[in-house]
């Protein structure tokens, strides 16, 4: 079974109990059970910048949100160390402008992980073969 690396979008739909593809589903409890489920430290800067924008509204504040969505059955944080940042400046293909997407990609590229999500820039960047992505 191989890991998953949720992106932001994907954390919050698994946290929240949101519908998700049978088939992402099936991956997401799979995962769950083998403890192979990684969250980016890049995404708690997310949900802490969508929360100021008023772009989502947490029951929480957005630090105990992150911690909750962490301890979730089978999730833990993935690894971001310096090389990784680095290698988000020069990804192949056309990756997502986004920066926080670049992070995520550069992490599942790096870790060889399977990116979960639904966001077109990210699913258009694994279809060009330059991440393993599951589309949810």
């Amino acid at each position: 079974m191989a890991t998953l690396l949720l992106d932001t979008c994907a954390v919050l739909w698994i946290a929240n109990g949101e519908e998700i593809s049978e088939n992402c589903r099936q991956a997401v409890d799979e995962a769950a059970q083998a403890d192979k489920i990684l969250i980016s430290p890049i995404t708690a800067w997310e949900i802490g910048t969508l929360v100021r924008k008023g772009r989502i509204a947490l029951s929480m504040a957005p630090d105990v949100w992150f911690e909750a969505a962490l301890a979730l059955p089978g999730m833990r944080l993935a690894p971001m160390p310096p090389r990784t940042l680095i290698a988000s400046a020069f990804l192949p293909g056309t990756p997502p402008a986004d920066p926080a997407d670049r992070i995520i990609a550069a992490t599942a590229r790096a870790e060889d992980l399977i990116l979960v999500t639904r966001d077109r820039k990210l699913l258009s960047y694994g279809e060009e073969g330059h991440a393993r992505v599951l589309a949810c």
